[in-house]
């Protein structure tokens, strides 16, 4: 049985702040009993490095 679960961006913001983005995907709960943790695109994620917004950060399973 797949459940929709929500995946919540690890990415701050220039201020320090989470962006607050998440995605949705869905899971068997069954099989995979531990927390989802993949890697997806962030517009709103400050990288320091080049100075912009937007890039790759981890996406964790967060409540629905």
């Amino acid at each position: 049985m797949r459940e929709i679960i929500k995946m919540v961006s690890t990415g701050k913001t220039k201020q320090g702040k989470p962006t607050g983005s998440f995605r949705t995907t869905t899971k068997n709960k069954k099989k995979t009993t531990e927390k989802l943790k993949l890697k997806h695109y962030d517009a709103r994620a400050y990288n320091a490095k080049t100075q912009k917004t937007g890039m790759h950060v981890l996406f964790e399973e967060g409540k629905m």
